[in-house]
């Protein structure tokens, strides 16, 4: 019997949230099977959108016990909010194989000690953070998990897909036609690693 079709996730991630595309089809020929946005707090944890930010203040022991009770929160938002993903992609006759993940250039803090002393530190770590959710929650499903620095998206997949820079743009934004708000730069950049992505080998 012949394998499943594949398809692929691309998340370009913010605090508290993070962008999604469904892409499938082929490398040739991809198409978004589904764009969404993925909420990674939840109300009544304080802090929970920038938490590193919220333990800035807090001694270290204490900071280290909020800091797993963020974790906990968004592993399991994350891993909840690619349900639907991969009902959607198993309803189709789909096999959902890789997730990517957009990541930060900034540098990170070799311990929660260092990171709280250093707001440019926090700042990264809180995007990080949401990012290892995401990361944790394809890992549970077993999909292959990439991390590609944004600012090296557009020349890594240049080489992958065998196209420029701005013929890939071009067309990320065509993949958006007739699918309505929002296809902006969270969407295309997403869509564009999720193509990277699906002209991987499996």
């Amino acid at each position: 019997m012949a394998p499943a079709p594949s398809c692929v996730l691309g998340f370009a991630p913010h605090s508290g949230w993070a962008a999604v595309v469904m892409l499938g089809g082929t490398p040739a020929a991809p198409r978004v099977l589904a764009r969404e946005r993925l909420a990674l707090t939840e109300e009544g944890l304080d802090g929970s959108k920038q938490p590193y930010h919220a333990l800035e203040a807090l001694p270290l022991p204490e900071a280290r016990r909020q800091l797993e009770r963020y974790e906990a929160s968004a592993s399991r938002l994350a891993l909840t909010a690619l349900q639907p993903l991969l009902q959607r992609a198993n309803a189709s006759g789909l096999r959902l194989k890789a997730g990517g993940i957009l990541d930060s250039s900034g540098r990170s803090g070799a311990t929660l000690e260092a990171t709280l002393a250093s707001h440019a530190l926090i700042h990264t770590a809180d995007g990080n953070h949401f990012r290892a959710a995401l990361a944790r929650a394809c890992e549970a499903q077993g999909l292959a998990v990439a991390r590609v620095v944004q600012r090296e998206l557009p020349a890594r997949a240049s080489v992958a897909l065998k196209s420029t820079p701005q013929q890939l743009a071009r067309a990320v934004a065509g993949l958006g036609t007739g699918l309505g708000a929002p296809w902006g730069a969270d969407q295309k950049s997403a869509a564009l690693l999720a193509w990277m992505l699906l002209a991987s080998g499996d």
